[in-house]
Order: C-alpha cells, then structure tokens, then sequence
C-alpha cells in the first residue's frame, strides 16, 4: 500500500520491448536505498515490481495489461517520473490509501497558475466520475490531492509550489496523460450496496 506522498522524481534510464511487455530500469537515489528483488516501487502511480537493482538504479517488468491501463506505454529512456516506496506498517498515512492500481487514464485539459498555487483540470474517464467528489481524494500520477471540483467529464486539483517543484505535475502540459486511481473505499462501497440491494455479489 502507497500513501500517494511521492517521495522523488526519479528517471527512466531505458525501456526494452519485449513484445508482449516491457522492461523499464529507472533511476531513483531515495528508493532504491534498501531495495531487493521483489519488493514494490510505485511509478507514477503504478505498482511495480522491483526484478533487479543495481546502485541507484532498478528494473521491473511491466505487462501488457498494465502498458493498456496506464500511461506508462508512453514513456521512454529521459523520462520523469514519480516515485515512491510502499508505507511501513504503523507509519503515518500522509496521503490517503493508494493501492497502485490505475484505474484509467485522464488527459490534462488546462492549466490556470496564481500567485501561490495552480490550479489544473483532468478529463475524467466516464465509467470512473461517480468515484470522485467535490474533497474527496483522487491519486493523479501517484499523487494523492483533494478535488477541488468535480464536473461531468473532468475535475481540477490545486496544486502548491512543492507539489509543483517534486512532482512531474510541475511539467506536464495539456494533452499530456496522467494516470488516475480513484478512492478505493467509494468502489467498495458501491460494491457493497449493490450486493444489499441485490446486485452484483
């Protein structure tokens, strides 16, 4: 489990085609500290899988479903991402509870800067905005931000001059994807109330 508080924007240093997946290895001084094989590293959101690692350097083998689902597919060698280690357990949960499972892709729409922060709106895939709502928590990237406002078809975050510094929301333009993960308690719920109404079990 991630908490969504992105820990340093690290590098892709190379991608291997391997037909049906890719190998990434990706520079990351903070997080590959104490890293082994097999443990998990979040890149802009999505859980990896750490296959080897070597000084401040790790690889991990990304699969076609994972290359379908996130915006990952897009990356190449000099790429910035977020990065950030899972939480130990009894640690603070800075963020809220980030699996590193993308739900879906949006696209950023606008970007409107103000003296202190900015405030920048996603489009918003149609099968995911009921899960997300007017301060409730949303992972954009493997961020966890506050919705500002959710409308139909997109929502806005504001952004603070650190998150704007640290993470790759600092430098991404409209047009560019972002990686989404919705609140996993809103989907549990859903399922739950169907279930009691007689829905999906």
């Amino acid at each position: 489990m991630f908490t969504g508080i992105v820990e340093e924007l690290g590098e892709v240093t190379a991608v291997e085609d391997l037909g049906d997946a890719s190998r990434f290895r990706l520079r990351g001084p903070v997080v590959t500290e104490g890293a082994k094989h097999g443990d998990s590293i979040a890149v802009n959101g999505v859980c990896l899988t750490v296959v080897d690692h070597e000084g401040d350097e790790f690889t991990a083998d990304v699969m076609a479903e994972t290359l379908n689902r996130s915006s990952l597919g897009a990356l190449s060698a000099g790429s910035r991402v977020n990065l950030e280690r899972p939480t130990a357990v009894g640690a603070r949960l800075g963020g809220h509870i980030v699996q590193g499972h993308v739900d879906g892709t949006g696209q950023i729409l606008e970007r409107k800067p103000s003296d202190h922060w900015e405030i920048i709106k996603i489009a918003l895939p149609a099968d995911l905005t009921r899960y997300v709502v007017e301060k409730g928590s949303v992972t954009v990237d493997g961020i966890s931000l506050t919705v500002v406002d959710a409308g139909p078809d997109y929502f806005t975050v504001s952004l603070i001059p650190t998150t704007l510094a640290l993470t790759t929301l600092g430098f991404k333009e409209p047009g560019d994807p972002v990686n989404l993960e919705v609140d996993i308690v809103a989907k549990y719920v859903e399922r739950l109330l169907a279930a009691g109404q007689g829905g999906a079990r």
